[in-house]
C-alpha cells in the first residue's frame, strides 16, 4: 500500500515580502513565517501519524519542517531527509540553494540527512536546470521515490512552484498546462499551503543565517597568526618620500622621467604626452 503524503508549502520567507528581495540568496523565514509554523503545529491533525519528514534542501523549507513539526521530531526522534528533486523551479538567487557545507553549518546539531544532496544540486544546470522538461523529470523521480517508501505517513515540505509539477495541478499557475491530476486526486495525498502576508522586514534587514558565527577577532588576536603578523610588518616598512628618474618604471614615460621631485603615486593615472620631433625645412 502506498504511503499517505502530506504536502506542505514553506512559510513566509524574506523573498515573499517584495520582488526586490528575490536577489537574496537562499533566504530565511521572516518572524511572521515562524508564527505560521507555530500555528501549523497547533492545527496539523495528522502529526501523531507522521513516520517520515522530507524537505527541499533550501533553508526556508528545512526551517519550516523544524518549526512546524518540532514536537513530532522530538517525540519520535525523526530525521529530516533533504530531497534535492523538490527544490524550487527557478534559478533566481532566492530559489537557489546553498552548498552542502553551508547547510551543515546552518543546521548544526539538527538531525538532517544530506546523503541525497550532491555537490552540484544547486548549480541549476543539467538535470537541475530550471526548464520544464528537467523539472518534470525531477518531480517524476521524487514521486517514484516517495511512493516506494515503506513509511505510512510522510510529510513533504517544499515550494509553491514545484508543488504544481509534483501534483500536476495547474490551477493558479499561468503558462503551463498539466496532462492529468491523478497524483493530486489520490486519496493518500493532502496539500497544505500557508498564506503569505506582505508583512515584516525588507531587503536591508533580512538576515542571512540563524546559525551563530565566529565573533570578529581583535587586532591583537589576529597578530598571533604568523601570516597576518608578517603582512602587518611588511606594511610598516619605510617608504621613500621622493622618486628619482633612476627608480621610475619604464611605463611612466620620457617626460615624467625628467622629473626628480614628483611622487610616483601622483602620476599613476596621468596621461603622458610625448613630444613629437619637429623637422625644419631646408632650402636647396
Amino acid at each position: 500500500m502506498p504511503p499517505t503524503l502530506h504536502l506542505i508549502r514553506h512559510a513566509q520567507g524574506y523573498h515573499n515580502l517584495t520582488t526586490a528581495n528575490h536577489s537574496i540568496h537562499d533566504p530565511l523565514l521572516t518572524p511572521y513565517g515562524r508564527q505560521q509554523c507555530t500555528h501549523l503545529q497547533e492545527i496539523f491533525p495528522y502529526a501523531p501519524d507522521v513516520d517520515l519528514i522530507v524537505a527541499s534542501p533550501l533553508k526556508r523549507t528545512i526551517y519550516t519542517a523544524l518549526y512546524s513539526l518540532e514536537k513530532i521530531i522530538a517525540s519520535k526522534d525523526l530525521t529530516i531527509i533533504a530531497l534535492p528533486e523538490i527544490q524550487e523551479t527557478s534559478d533566481l538567487p532566492c530559489d537557489t540553494g546553498s552548498d552542502v557545507a553551508e547547510l551543515k553549518h546552518e543546521f548544526e546539531g539538527k538531525k538532517i540527512d544530506y546523503s541525497l544532496v550532491k555537490e552540484d544540486w544547486n548549480s541549476k544546470k543539467g538535470k537541475w536546470a530550471p526548464t520544464t522538461k528537467e523539472i518534470e523529470e525531477r518531480c517524476k523521480t521524487a514521486r517514484k521515490w516517495l511512493m516506494e517508501r515503506k513509511e505510512e505517513h510522510i510529510v513533504v515540505v517544499t515550494h509553491g512552484g514545484v508543488l504544481h509539477y509534483l501534483t500536476e495541478d495547474w490551477s493558479g499557475f499561468e503558462g503551463f498546462m498539466g496532462e492529468s491530476k491523478e497524483f493530486l486526486n489520490n486519496k493518500n495525498v493532502s496539500v497544505l499551503t500557508q498564506h503569505q502576508e506582505p508583512d515584516g522586514p525588507t531587503l536591508n534587514s533580512a538576515p542571512t543565517s540563524l546559525s551563530p558565527r565566529k565573533p570578529l577577532q581583535h587586532h591583537s588576536e589576529r597578530l598571533k597568526n604568523p601570516a597576518h603578523a608578517a603582512a602587518v610588518q611588511r606594511s610598516r616598512l619605510p617608504k621613500p618620500s621622493n622618486v628619482t628618474s633612476n627608480t621610475l618604471p619604464p611605463w611612466i614615460g620620457r617626460r615624467l622621467a625628467t622629473s626628480t621631485t614628483h611622487k610616483l603615486r601622483h602620476h599613476r593615472c596621468r596621461r603622458v604626452r610625448y613630444n613629437r620631433p619637429r623637422y625644419e625645412k631646408t632650402s636647396g
